[in-house]
């Protein structure tokens, strides 16, 4: 592990964008390089005080929904190179579990998530932006297929959180956050040349001792 400040990537998009898979493969390539994701999903707000039924209202697509202080108390820990212990968020009881996950610092910090350049203090901590750009077709696709596969959702269901909250949510708050973006990627996962000119980027700010 180096000693020269973490190198700190926020990866940023819409739900179904593949900024999943974009930091999945920055992430398998930096693996010898001491490399964390820290994903905003788990930073969510705990509810415990509040009753299932409210619970159920919650908007998880809304920058209130996330528990920003703590993200951003956590980053500065790991900057300093300090551990942290990331919350863990309970889907099923739409609250935070009382369960952590032991997180070590490392010389590359990943944070990924819809809504992590909407807070300025955020974006100030971040050495490189990236915004993924996907057509909204694609992403409703995505979403439904992950919703009706992985969550045993319906297609109703999906469709009705998606134009009721998701697509109003991206268009308020997750969209005007892509001029933040030093780098913005079309297509996520798919775009390798987009990925492997990050990969590069990246190496060199590593090689160079973090000179921007």
């Amino acid at each position: 592990m180096g000693t020269q400040k973490p190198l700190v990537i926020g990866i940023a998009g819409g739900s179904g964008s593949g900024k999943t898979s974009v930091t999945k493969k920055i992430h398998h390539v930096f693996q010898e390089h001491s490399v964390v994701v820290i994903e905003q999903d788990f930073y969510y707000k705990d509810q415990s005080h509040l009753e299932f039924e409210e619970r159920l209202a919650t908007n998880y697509d809304h920058p209130l929904a996330f528990d920003t202080d703590l993200l951003i108390e956590d980053l500065e820990k790991l900057l300093i190179r300090q551990s942290i212990e990331k919350p863990v968020y309970d889907y099923a009881l739409h609250t935070r579990s009382s369960e952590k996950i032991a997180i070590e610092p490392k010389d590359v910090i990943i944070l990924e998530g819809i809504l992590i350049l909407e807070d300025k203090r955020l974006r100030n901590l971040m050495d490189i932006k990236l915004f993924v750009d996907t057509d909204a077709d694609l992403r409703i696709i995505r979403r439904i297929l992950r919703d009706i596969n992985d969550r045993g959702r319906t297609i109703e269901s999906v469709i009705d959180q998606y134009m009721s909250v998701v697509r109003p949510m991206h268009n308020q708050f997750i969209e005007p956050t892509k001029r933040y973006a030093d780098i913005i990627i079309p297509e996520g996962g798919h775009n390798e040349v987009a990925i492997d000119l990050m990969v590069t980027k990246i190496k060199t700010i590593l090689d160079s001792g973090n000179d921007l």
